[in-house]
């Protein structure tokens, strides 16, 4: 008895254009670069967050161990409305966000 396999047809790398959903090779391109620049800004953001936990921590730990709390409430009520008024209402979500991972949930 002979066993067939099926084949599948080779398949195609997608095209830049397939990828950016753009429907020109110049406007392809030009979306590429800008996902490109996008990406490092990216990285240079996480970088600052990453930078950002570090100082609270050593803020954090320099408040125990002096007797306060772990948390400023009227700080982090000054930072939400620096970004809110930066961003609008959706900065607010932003800065929640990057306080959390700053202090840890409360």
């Amino acid at each position: 008895m002979t066993v067939t396999t099926p084949t599948t047809p080779a398949t195609t790398p997608a095209t830049t254009a397939d990828k950016t959903g753009a429907r020109t090779p110049e406007a392809a391109d030009v979306i590429t670069g800008a996902r490109d620049r996008i990406d490092a800004l990216d990285d240079r953001i996480i970088g600052l967050i990453q930078e950002r936990m570090a100082v609270s921590a050593v803020i954090q730990e320099t408040r125990i161990t002096s007797g306060g709390r772990r948390v400023n409430l009227s700080r982090e009520m000054e930072v939400l409305d620096h970004y809110r008024q930066a961003l609008g209402k959706p900065g607010t979500a932003l800065a929640m966000t990057m306080l959390e991972l700053c202090r840890g949930r409360v």
